[in-house]
C-alpha cells in the first residue's frame, strides 16, 4: 500500500517540481547561448561576461537563507509561486540590457529574484519523502538540469537563429523574452497546483496522508531534535557548503561555457550548436536515474558520489587532452557532465540526515548559497587561468582538480551515517 501511496505523490509532485526547474534552470544559464550574439552587441569582452554570468551568484548568495526561511513560514506553494513570477519578469526584462553595468545589474537582480527556489524544493521534498526514498526524487528533480541542457540548448539556438532580426530585435533579445515568459506562467499555476504540506492535500485520503505523515514524522524522530541557530553553528553544515561549492564551480564552468567550447570547434549555426550541446545533457539524463537509483537500493551515498565526482573530473581532464578531436572531446565532456550533474542527487540527502525543521530549511539554505558561489567562480576560471598558462585547456584541468578536493572532503570528513540503512 505505501509503496502505491507514493507513486500516486510521484505523480503529482515530481514531474511538476522538475517543469519548474527547467525553467529557473534555462532562464539561469540561457546566457551563455546568448553570448554567441550578445558579446559583440553589448561590447562584452570575455572577463565582462564572466563576471556578469557569475555575479548571479552574489545576488543569490545574500537572500538564499532569508528566502528559505521565508519559505517555511509562508509555504512552498505562494513562496515558489512568488520566485518563479520574479524572476520570470526579470529574465524577459534582460532584452533591455544596453551595455556592461546593465549586464551587471540585471543578472544580480536575478540572483536576489530566484534565491530560496532550489533549496527550498530540497526542503519541500523532506515533508513528502523519508531520506530513504530521497535519492530518486531528488534525482527526478534534478535531472532538469540536465533535459535543460537537452531541450533548452536546441530551443536557445533556434530562437537565435529563426527570430533574430525580427522587428528590430535582435536574437538574444528575443532568447531572454521568450524563455521568461513561461516562469511567470508557471509560477501563476504554482498557487492552484502545489499544496505546501501533505496535510493539505485534497488529493489524498486521510489513511494516505496517515501513511505518509507517520513515514516522514518516524524520521524525525530519531533525529536530534534543531533549532535555527544550530544551523548557523554546526560544522557539518559548512563541510557541506565547500564540498557543494567544488561541485558548483563544475557545473557553471561547463554550463556557461560549453556553447563557446562547441563553436570553437567550427560549428557553423546557433542550431547546430544547439544540438551538439544538448549532447552531454542527454548522456547525464540517462546515466543519472541509474545511478540514484542504485543508491537509493544499496542505502549509500558516500562512496556513489566520490566516483562518479572523480569519473566528472577525468571527463574535464581528457576533453582538454582531446580538446583537437570534437568527437572524444564531447563524449568526454558528457561523462564530466555526468559526474557533476549526476552528484547532486547524491549530495542533497546528506544535509537532511543532520538538520530537522527550521534548521533543516536554513541548513539547506546555507549550504545551497554558499555552495552556489561557485557559480561565480567557475565561469571565472577560464579567464583568471589565461594569465597563468597559455594551454587552451588548462581551465578544464584547473576545475577538475577543484572537483577532486570535493571528491576527497566527502571521503574522508563526511561520516557513514549520511548513508541509509536498509530495510
Amino acid at each position: 500500500m505505501e509503496a502505491a501511496i507514493y507513486r500516486k505523490v510521484d505523480r503529482r509532485l515530481i514531474p511538476f517540481l522538475f517543469l519548474c526547474y527547467i525553467l529557473a534552470y534555462l532562464d539561469r544559464v540561457n546566457v551563455g547561448f546568448a553570448k554567441l550574439q550578445m558579446a559583440h552587441d553589448l561590447g562584452l569582452a570575455d572577463a565582462a561576461y564572466a563576471t556578469g554570468a557569475g555575479i548571479f551568484f552574489i545576488g543569490y548568495f545574500f537572500f538564499e537563507v532569508p528566502s528559505n526561511v521565508l519559505l517555511k513560514r509562508f509555504g512552498a506553494r505562494l513562496w515558489i509561486a512568488r520566485i518563479m513570477v520574479t524572476w520570470g519578469l526579470i529574465s524577459s526584462a534582460m532584452m533591455f540590457m544596453k551595455g556592461e553595468q546593465s549586464f551587471y545589474v540585471m543578472r544580480f537582480i536575478l540572483g536576489l529574484a530566484e534565491a530560496g527556489f532550489f533549496p527550498g524544493v530540497i526542503y519541500y521534498l523532506t515533508l513528502w519523502y523519508p531520506s530513504r526514498q530521497r535519492a530518486t526524487r531528488t534525482a527526478g528533480f534534478v535531472a532538469a538540469i540536465a533535459l535543460a541542457g537537452v531541450i533548452g540548448n536546441p530551443v536557445s539556438g533556434a530562437i537565435m537563429e529563426l527570430f533574430s532580426g525580427a522587428l528590430g530585435i535582435a536574437g538574444w533579445q528575443w532568447l531572454f523574452l521568450v524563455e521568461g515568459i513561461p516562469s511567470i506562467l508557471v509560477g501563476l499555476w504554482v498557487i492552484t497546483y502545489l499544496d505546501s504540506s501533505i496535510a493539505e492535500a485534497r488529493w489524498l485520503s486521510a489513511e494516505e496522508k496517515t501513511v505518509l505523515s507517520r513515514a516522514v514524522e518516524a524520521e524525525e524522530q530519531h533525529k536530534p531534535h534543531t533549532h535555527l541557530s544550530h544551523a548557523f553553528k554546526s560544522g557539518r553544515v559548512y563541510l557541506l557548503s565547500a564540498i557543494y561549492f567544488t561541485l558548483m564551480v563544475g557545473l557553471y564552468g561547463i554550463a556557461f561555457w560549453l556553447p563557446t567550447l562547441i563553436k570553437a570547434f567550427g560549428v557553423k549555426g546557433y542550431l547546430n550548436v544547439g544540438l551538439l550541446a544538448a549532447i552531454p545533457y542527454g548522456v547525464c539524463t540517462v546515466g543519472m536515474f541509474f545511478l540514484s537509483r542504485h543508491s537509493d537500493r544499496t542505502g549509500e551515498r558516500r562512496i556513489h558520489y566520490v566516483l562518479n565526482v572523480s569519473a566528472g573530473a577525468l571527463g574535464l581532464v581528457l576533453s582538454g587532452l582531446f580538446a583537437s578531436n570534437p568527437v572524444i572531446s564531447i563524449i568526454c565532456l558528457s561523462i564530466a557532465t555526468l559526474g557533476v550533474v549526476g552528484s547532486m542527487p547524491l549530495f542533497w540527502p546528506m544535509p537532511s540526515a543532520f538538520l530537522t525543521g527550521t534548521a533543516a530549511a536554513a541548513g539547506i539554505g546555507i549550504v545551497n548559497s554558499v555552495g552556489n558561489l561557485g557559480g561565480y567562480f567557475g565561469p571565472n576560471i577560464p579567464v583568471w587561468v589565461r594569465a597563468y598558462s597559455s594551454d587552451p585547456s588548462a581551465a578544464l584541468y584547473t576545475i577538475a582538480a577543484i572537483l577532486m578536493v570535493g571528491a576527497l572532503l566527502v571521503l574522508f570528513f563526511i561520516p557513514k551515517s549520511v548513508n541509509v540503512p536498509r530495510r
